[in-house]
């Protein structure tokens, strides 16, 4: 039985296909998203319901690996604070103070 109703996958599929979100991918990550997974996961889903396929099974071990960022929301934040755009640091500047002319 999959983890997701095969509406939920379809709804995703539809979703990333979507103009704004892969507006907002393309301004956020430079590259149009990646919606293969998605229509993968539906049609697996699909034939898992027609008939049982094995094809369409997934190790309980492996589910984990194979389920999409919505299955584990904690990766999704992970991922945005791990890149490193700038040092963090542990304490302002010792002129944080002054003016900015």
């Amino acid at each position: 039985q999959p983890p997701r109703s095969c509406e939920d996958y379809w709804g995703e599929w539809k979703h990333c296909r979507g103009l704004l979100h892969a507006f907002h991918h393309y301004y956020t990550h430079g590259e149009l998203p990646d919606c293969g997974r998605w229509r993968e996961d539906y049609e697996a889903c699909r034939a898992w319901e027609r008939d049982r396929a094995a094809a369409a099974q997934v190790p309980a071990p492996l589910l984990a690996l194979a389920c999409p960022g919505l299955c584990r929301p904690g990766l999704l934040g992970q991922k945005s604070r791990s890149r490193g755009v700038w040092k963090l640091r542990k304490s302002p500047p010792p002129d944080w103070y002054l003016p900015l002319d």
